[in-house]
């Protein structure tokens, strides 16, 4: 079974505000099937440092109100020693969102590549506001 490239991002929100509003467009990224969510934590660092970690399972389900719509077994992958390495970028004071997807629109390029003898040998993300300051830059209309 080919295996999309898996990713991760840490979203910060300053304090504890975050209020699940970026939980309808992830729900649609799953649903278009673009993406498989892997897993999902959240955190929160406080203003002395000490972060304090929260899984999905172990939220209040009266709290997942705003991710029932996202489909998906959450497998776990973030270990605590993860979680408690991603909370360390989280600024003091702030909450973060920690999620894993596995790109599903990438397995039939995968399985392409696979089939064809090649393989991967560099991938790397570059971030939105470097590509949109790049675009902007060169004068795209993009």
């Amino acid at each position: 079974m080919a295996v999309g490239p898996v990713e991760y991002l840490v979203v910060a929100f300053p304090g504890s505000r975050f209020t699940g509003a970026i939980a309808p467009a992830l729900a649609d990224a799953v649903a278009s099937k673009a993406v498989r969510i892997i897993d999902l934590a959240f955190v929160y660092r406080a203003d002395d440092g000490t972060i304090e970690t929260i899984e999905l399972d172990d939220l209040d389900p009266g709290d997942l109100v705003s991710f029932e719509p996202v489909e998906g077994e959450v497998t776990g992958m973030l270990n605590d020693d993860d979680i408690r390495k991603l909370g360390e970028s989280v600024p003091p004071g702030s909450s973060a969102a920690l999620i894993v997807w596995e790109d599903l629109w990438a397995v039939p390029l995968t399985e392409a590549v696979r089939a064809s003898g090649g393989q991967l040998v560099a991938h790397e993300r570059i971030p939105a506001d470097v590509a949109e300051a790049a675009l902007s830059a060169a004068g795209s209309d993009r």
